[in-house]
């Protein structure tokens, strides 16, 4: 690359957001404010966003004499979750060169912060530091306990301590989600107002984003861990009848693509209901629902930019984000957009302003 991206090291307005449209059948780049964003999507189209609130998912406790944290995947059992074990150090430290977590085994009990009682049941055979772990005694009472003690998933690039209401989108509802499903933040109300307004439909379903880095180079190359999504009747109706109608799904987010085309892997058609996937989606998926997805700036070589290589040639994305690089384009969950367009027989022009 002839530039690397910066960070976003802190939220901000969304005034500020661009947009970097990337067309598959043109292969072509247009910069834009997010604020047109409705101007690339077409009366038909439906949109689909991820409405999983993130809840604060990382919490301290001290072993050993030493201080530690564990970084919380919701489980479809709420007393019985997939974990991340972190060493010592802070937000101020980049997750890599934190000290080394503590090595648990099967059967320990350590007290989180808040009192909270956990018990290691599993230990992953691969990573020491991913465990599976029963919250001891009643689960709204250690639910509150995070909520009171727990504060959310953050990363070095942020310096200032974000509180939970940074890491939401507006339409965030059930809290399944360990990381803000960011593809969603910029979507301002008023902008979904002028989708709506346009008779575009705007669709939910619920997808528990994970972790992006765990400190362990082995276990982020195994990254995005299986997932929790949930597919309403309605919502599964409307796509499969677009999709039978020639009418474009545009997916907010990685986690949206995921459930849907994991939904979709047996019959082609996407199915409602809950489930957990371990589909990773890459150059090699044959997608079946989503014909869009806006996504955030990523770099080469991470899952995300993976992803976009089943809408897009590895070629045109890589173009994308070295473009993204030279015009100061911004990464991460406060940063900027990226719509990216799969091949069809008409390319996608923006409406007039």
């Amino acid at each position: 690359m002839n530039a690397q991206m910066n960070a976003a090291s802190a939220p901000r307005p969304k005034s500020e957001d661009r947009l970097l449209v990337v067309d598959a059948a043109t292969r072509a780049l247009t910069d834009a404010r997010f604020d047109d964003f409705a101007r690339f999507l077409r009366d038909d189209d439906v949109v689909v966003v991820n409405d999983a609130a993130a809840f604060p998912a990382s919490i301290g406790f001290t072993t050993a004499g030493k201080r530690a944290e564990l970084r919380i995947l919701r489980g479809g059992d709420p007393s019985l979750v997939d974990a991340v074990v972190l060493g010592e150090g802070d937000r101020l430290v980049r997750t890599e060169d934190r000290g080394e977590p503590p090595a648990l085994v099967e059967g320990d009990s350590v007290t989180l912060d808040g009192g909270i009682e956990a018990l290691v049941v599993a230990v992953d055979p691969r990573s020491p530091r991913l465990l599976k772990v029963r919250l001891k005694g009643d689960v709204a009472r250690a639910t509150i306990g995070f909520y009171r003690e727990g504060r959310p998933v953050q990363y070095a690039y942020v310096p200032t301590a974000l509180a939970l209401w940074d890491v939401q989108t507006p339409y965030a509802g059930r809290p399944w989600a360990s990381e803000m499903p960011s593809a969603g933040r910029p979507l301002s109300w008023r902008i979904l107002g002028a989708i709506r307004s346009r008779g575009i439909e705007v669709l939910r379903v619920t997808h528990g984003a994970g972790l992006s880095s765990t400190g362990d180079a082995a276990l982020d190359e195994r990254l995005p861990l299986p997932e929790r999504y949930a597919i309403d009747v309605e919502a599964a109706r409307s796509i499969n009848t677009a999709k039978a109608s020639g009418r474009r799904i545009v997916a907010i987010g990685t986690s949206v693509v995921r459930a849907l085309e994991a939904s979709a892997r047996s019959t082609g058609r996407v199915e409602p209901g809950s489930a957990v996937t371990d589909l990773i989606v890459g150059p090699e998926t044959k997608r079946a629902v989503v014909d869009a997805v806006l996504t955030g700036m990523h770099e080469i070589g991470t899952s995300h930019f993976s992803l976009l290589e089943a809408f897009a040639e590895r070629e045109l994305v890589t173009q994308a984000v070295e473009h993204g690089a030279r015009e100061g384009y911004l990464l991460h969950e406060f940063g900027d957009s990226m719509l990216v367009v799969a091949r069809e027989k008409r390319g996608i022009l923006p409406r007039a302003a």
